[in-house]
């Protein structure tokens, strides 16, 4: 079979949670989990999106507003079920779950991870945009160029990000989080790469990926040193606000750039790419043939890959290649 080395956009997208990775494919995402029994649990739900059925989410650079909330969104969602099968099973409930369950009783669960979500929301911005300005302020006395102090500013953001993704990395579960994000990206990767979805072509694929989540934040990064380098506000209360308030403006346009980069690969995309795949060396790592299992599972509930393989690559796969042996799951050749 002749070989296929450019890839094509699927429209799957992923995150990994606890013991598992969600899927999502349009307006249906799945959940696979890997259950302390080993069995594979596969949750299927349909999410629309905040604003559903608005034009919003067909304008440039605004879309991108509710794209990244819906993600926070099904984010939370997906780990709560993950979490869930690794919940402790002696863990007696304590008053103040009494009080909180009694409150908003069936509605609890939803409740507290939205809590959850704005708490992780407000310290992420206190962090990396208003955390970076403060520092960069303390040195106000000695630096008179307004351009400098907005580059350390920026690229103190940018350290302080790095620094964050290295120091979790370090950390046991999170480095199981990640091998489970780099079997997301391997199964999307072997998809858009014209393969076979079978663990041994899954694990010959990369475990990065243009369209990370990771690239998306550095992305958001880098905007932002831009935006905030022709953006110049005088009065410091202004300044924390406008860097709070311009949120929304930089993960639209860094949303643009992700998507770009997901449907195209000339050389400009594959350079402003380059950042964002060099750090996904800390936020992916190599998979077992387990978690893979988990990955394909995902992707199968809720994405046809026969039929989008036979439409963006026109051949029907052969179920020969389904089985897992060096010289059948892999009709292309390379990578």
């Amino acid at each position: 079979m002749a070989k296929r080395k450019n890839m094509k956009y699927s429209g799957i997208g992923g995150q990994a949670v606890l013991e598992g990775i969600m899927m999502k494919n349009k307006e249906q995402y799945a959940v696979a989990v890997r259950k302390p029994n080993g069995e594979i649990e596969v949750e299927i739900e349909h999410y629309n999106s905040i604003v559903h059925g608005s034009k919003l989410l067909n304008i440039p650079f605004v879309r991108g507003i509710f794209q990244f909330i819906d993600s926070l969104i099904l984010g939370m969602r997906s780990l709560d079920f993950s979490s869930k099968f690794y919940e402790e099973a002696d863990a007696k409930e304590t008053a103040a779950d009494k009080a909180f369950n009694r409150l908003f009783k069936d509605k609890a669960d939803k409740v507290f991870s939205a809590i959850v979500m704005i708490l992780s929301l407000a310290l992420a911005i206190g962090i990396f945009m208003v955390l970076p300005y403060y520092v960069t302020s303390l040195f106000e006395e000695y630096i008179r160029s307004a351009s400098f102090m907005a580059i350390i500013e920026g690229v103190l953001r940018i350290v302080i990000f790095v620094g964050y993704v290295l120091s979790i990395s370090l950390m046991k579960d999170i480095r199981r989080v990640y091998m489970y994000h780099g079997a997301e990206h391997k199964c999307i990767n072997c998809i858009e790469k014209g393969r076979p979805l079978t663990v041994g072509n899954v694990m010959k694929s990369s475990k990065q990926h243009k369209r990370c989540g990771t690239s998306f934040m550095l992305f958001v990064m880098f905007v932002s040193v831009v935006l905030f380098f022709f953006i110049r506000v005088e009065n410091p209360v202004y300044r924390v606000l406008t860097r709070i308030v311009l949120i929304p403006v930089i993960a639209g346009i860094s949303y643009e750039i992700i998507r770009l980069a997901g449907r195209s690969n000339n050389i400009l995309v594959r350079i402003i790419s380059a950042p964002g795949m060099w750090l996904q060396r800390l936020t992916t790592r190599e998979p077992d043939e387990s978690m893979v299992e988990v990955a394909i599972a995902a992707v199968e509930a809720v994405f046809d890959w026969k039929a989008y393989l036979y439409e963006a690559f026109g051949y029907e796969v052969d179920e020969s290649w389904l089985i897992d042996d060096d010289d059948k799951r892999e009709p292309d050749g390379e990578e």
